[in-house]
């Protein structure tokens, strides 16, 4: 079950709004995990891993600890979803790498995970652009 990402009652229509849609986000990311086996923590760890990443930077990423990122990548190396390879460019470090098999199950998880193309696919590409612009000033970002 996913955990409400807002406060029980919002104070403005725009807070609700974007509460909703963080929790139909969540539930839908966390539906097509389990349907591919993973949980959700899994499916956000492979998602990271389109290119080799080391522990620290996982964890930095995630803005979570070490200890649990080496928790996920034990199950997921468990299941042969990812490997550790030696850094091509420090030889003392290692970087997390997605197997094949990784690979394939990761893509399976995008073609089911559809919330966000379907959402977007309500819009108009003048809405579409007008909510990118939106969002990255709500985020405080420009790219």
């Amino acid at each position: 079950m996913a955990v409400p990402s807002g406060p029980v009652t919002a104070s403005t229509d725009a807070e609700r709004a974007m509460f909703q849609f963080v929790d139909a986000y969540d539930r839908a990311y966390e539906t097509a995990a389990t349907k591919h086996g993973l949980s959700v923590a899994q499916a956000c760890v492979l998602g990271r891993l389109a290119d080799p990443r080391g522990m620290r930077e996982l964890a930095d990423e995630l803005g979570c600890d070490a200890s649990n990122v080496t928790q996920i990548i034990a199950r997921l190396e468990g299941r042969a979803l990812v490997q550790r390879r030696t850094h091509p460019s420090d030889r003392r470090s290692r970087q997390i790498v997605r197997t094949p098999d990784g690979d394939a199950l990761y893509a399976g998880f995008e073609e089911s995970f559809a919330f966000a193309r379907a959402a977007i696919a309500n819009l108009s590409p003048e809405e579409q652009d007008r909510l990118t612009a939106l969002l990255r000033k709500a985020l405080g970002t420009t790219d």
